[in-house]
Parts: C-alpha cells; structure tokens; sequence
C-alpha cells in the first residue's frame, strides 16, 4: 500500500510531463480525468479479480455489471490505453465517450471536452509519457484505499490553486474558511446540504467529514451541487466519487438564470446551503431577475454590476423553512453599498435573517488580496438571538505566509467560538440589536460596531537605542542653551 506522501509527490509530478505546452490554469482540466480514469480501471480490475475467485474462475460471472461500480467497456481498461503508440489522444477521447456512454446515469460528460486529438497541444510522444507515470502505480482500494485517495486528490486541487492563484479562486476555497462555515451549520446525519456554486465539491466534501467526525451515519447525508465551468463541475463530480461517495447530485448549469434544483414551480429547498460564489459578478442575469419566477427577488433585485445579493437571495430562497441556514463567503462592499443593496439589506434586517457577519483578514483567498466576511443567515434564529446581530472582527486572528495568508486550526477554533458565544468581546466580538443598526441606516460595515484596539508601536532595541542617543543629543542641546542664557543675565560665570 501506498503512504499519502508518496501518493501525492507521484500525482503531482505527472504536471511535469504537460508543463510547456499546457498552461498552469489547465493542468486540472488534463490531469484530473486521466487520473479518474486510471482509478476505475484499476478498481474494475479488482472487482474483476475478486469475482473470479467468488466463481472459481467464471469469467462471464466476473464480467456481470452487478459486480462492478461502473463498467468499462471491453477495449477500454488503462492497459488497453497503455498498449497504444500512435494516436494516442484519439484513443483517449474515444474510450472516455465509450465509458460515459456505459455510465450514462453516473458519468455523463465527466471527463470533460478537452481535446486530445489536438497533437499540437501534446503530442503522442507526451501523452505516452504521461500514459507511462499513471502506469507506474496501482490505484486499486486495496492498495490506496478511498480516504487516501480522496485526501491525495485534494491535495493535486489545492496545488494546481497555489500554481494559478488569479484563477484558483473560480474553483477552490481554502479549506480552513470552508470548515470554519461548516462548523458553524452543523450539518447533521439525515440532512441535506446544497451549494449553488460547488467548485469542485470541498464544500459538500466537508460536510460530509463534519458529520464523521460526530460519530453520525453519513450514509443518510444529501449532498446536491451546482457549478457553471464544465471542467470544475466534472471535476467535482470525480471528487466526491474518489472519496468513495455514490449518492450525491452536481449539476451543470448557471445557478443565478437557470437553477436546476427545483421542486415542481418552485425551488428546491435544502437544510444547509453554503457557498462562496464569485465576488462582485458582472452580467450575473439582471435581465432573468428582474421579473425572477422563483421569487428570488422578494428583498429586492441587485444591481447590475454587483450580483453578490443576488447569490445571498438565491440562497436564502434554498433554504428549508424550518431548518434552513446557510452561510455565504462575500466581499466587504456587500455590507455598506448603498442603492438597491442598501434596500435588500433593510429587509433581510426587517425580516430578522442575518444572525451573523465575521470580517476575516485579508490575503485569506486566491484571486483577491482583499479581505472578505462571511454572512450567517437564518429563518429562525434562536429566541435569544432575535432582532440581533453578531458582529465579530476576526481580521487578526490569522498566520501571516509571504504568498498567502492561512488561518490554522487554532484560529478557526478561536473564530467558532466568538460565534457560538454570540456575546460582546472588547474589540472583537458585539452583539448589535437591530435598533441601533436602523440608526446607522442598515450600513452593516464591521468598523462601525466594534472600535479596533488602539496599540502603541513596538519598537526594535536598534530603534529605542537610536531614540535613546536622539533624547540625549536633545538633553544636551538644551543644556547649552540654558547655560548660555544663563551667563547672559549673570546668573553664573563663565
């Protein structure tokens, strides 16, 4: 069996053999779908192997689809991949379609629409290499079993982040924000939970470990998705399949114009909704909502530079009417933008929705240096929590990293506890009644609620000794005007 050390190193260097001719930001999109491919070959051999046993050797037994996860098609296993010396990304392309074709209810369109045929792009020569390091080990369950699995191909997610980091954050979130959001739900065994802009499903994959890690069974946990990009929908689809996982649904599809989690006339409504969505999205379909058929609009339509409130509505529509909460990474604007926000503002504060806003550093996410805050809604809050919001300025309760600020374990414990305490904490922590917040005009900007620590600079002992010598030339400079003024008036001689 495989360590995870070696697991990881060997997935990423399979990046080396690309790089040059494939972009960075692409790396995901070539990568992801052979490596998906290499594992349920390998895996369909297993099964194979072991039915054969079971039957002493009937092979048409051991060909039986019920004894396999997904089919592969004679002709299309990793060794008949692996036989091939020309054409090589014809091959590929061929046998993905034959596989989703097998699969169409489980692997319709995953691998994605790269083209491989394209020799230009990665010539045979390449490809065979590449074939060849996917070759090198065996990714059956019993030799990486799904967990490792699972945690190695989070690991190749978040590397090809750090490499396209203007890009990564359409597809990955830090996965300290993301246990942060989740410790806050609690999603709970027998629940749903639903992200309208998946990525690439850590989100749900989270979720999924959160309620592990309490002991409860995860087999009755629904996990729905939505993702616009092809290759960041398939590649969620993979994850959560690498992870072992069978009942979940990631749909395809723009989520702000074409929600595809409905029920009959309205949408479809989910215990847990979480997401961090594109910040400030230009063209987000202004035109779909301002006459929106599933009333997406109730608090007021955003305007047509900002779609942020437009997710948060969204959202909050997705959410269960009894059990509902969510929790939604935004920009800070989200808070303060007067016009059309301003107005949806003073009716989710009206309607008393917002239970929380957490002001996080800055540098926390790809693609931005800007700091964000997370918003908790929900539609009933407990009776302790009405007409109030919790404000909480976690802006430096972080680790501070040259390329990227992190939060660590201990600061996102540190964080979860300023919330579930949901009292006032000096300079940190406040709990606003909606009183005062109507007093401010509804502008919810952290800075007005809680007042920043006044700290006194720490200096250096080269600095305080440079200060030291600067006083004493003062102390003397002074001495000898005195003196002087001194013999002036005849006080002292000279």
């Amino acid at each position: 069996m495989m360590s995870l050390p070696q697991l990881e190193s060997w997935l990423l260097n399979a990046a080396n053999i690309i790089r040059g001719p494939v972009d960075p930001s692409d790396y995901k999109a070539y990568i992801f779908p052979l490596l998906f491919f290499k594992r349920i070959s390998d895996v369909y051999e297993e099964e194979y192997a072991q039915a054969l046993e079971e039957s002493n050797g009937d092979i048409e037994y051991a060909e039986f689809e019920e004894n396999h996860r997904f089919i592969i098609p004679k002709g299309c296993r990793w060794s008949d991949l692996q036989a091939k010396t020309t054409n090589i990304g014809a091959a590929i392309s061929s046998i993905f379609r034959r596989i989703e074709l097998a699969n169409r209810k489980t692997l319709s369109g995953i691998f994605g629409d790269v083209e491989w045929k394209n020799k230009d792009k990665l010539s045979d020569e390449r490809l065979k290499n590449l074939v060849e390091h996917f070759s090198l080990h065996n990714l059956s369950i019993k030799n990486v079993e799904p967990d490792m699995a699972g945690r190695a191909y989070e690991y190749l997610i978040k590397r090809f982040a750090d490499k396209t980091n203007k890009k990564a954050g359409e597809f990955y979130t830090p996965r300290s924000i993301v246990k942060l959001m989740t410790l806050i739900l609690d999603p709970c065994e027998g629940e749903s939970v639903y992200d309208p802009a998946c990525g690439t499903g850590g989100m749900l994959l989270q979720a999924l470990a959160h309620v592990k890690d309490k002991g409860q069974d995860i087999r009755t946990l629904e996990l729905y998705g939505q993702e616009r990009n092809l290759t960041t929908s398939a590649i969620a689809r993979m994850n959560l399949i690498i992870h072992g996982l069978e009942d979940f649904d990631i749909e395809r599809g723009d989520t702000l114009r074409n929600p595809i989690f409905r029920n009959r006339n309205q949408l479809a409504t989910f215990d847990c909704v979480i997401a961090n969505p594109p910040f400030s999205l230009k063209k987000w379909g202004l035109e779909v909502w301002e006459h929106d058929k599933w009333k997406r609009n109730e608090y007021g339509t955003p305007p047509a530079s900002y779609g942020d409130f437009a997710w948060v509505q969204h959202m909050l529509k997705s959410m269960a009417p009894a059990t509902g909460r969510l929790a939604v990474v935004v920009p800070h604007g989200v808070l303060f933008r007067k016009g059309s926000e301003q107005t949806i503002r003073e009716k989710l504060i009206e309607n008393d929705k917002i239970e929380a806003i957490i002001g996080l550093a800055d540098n926390l996410f790809y693609g931005t240096n800007l700091a964000a805050c997370i918003l908790i809604l929900k539609h009933r809050k407990q009776p302790d929590r009405h007409r109030k919001v919790l404000f909480i300025d976690a802006s430096t309760i972080y680790k501070p990293q040259r390329a990227q600020n992190i939060l660590e374990d201990e600061h996102v414990t540190r964080i979860f506890e300023l919330y579930n305490q949901f009292r006032d904490v000096p300079h940190i922590a406040r709990v606003v009644s909606h009183d005062e917040i109507k007093q401010n005009d509804c502008n919810l900007s952290i800075s007005l609620f809680i007042k920043k620590e006044e700290t006194k600079a720490i200096l250096t002992l080269d600095e305080a000794i440079l200060n030291l010598r600067n006083a004493i030339n003062m102390s003397k400079a002074a001495d000898e005007v005195l003196n002087r003024k001194l013999v002036e008036i005849g006080v002292i001689e000279q």
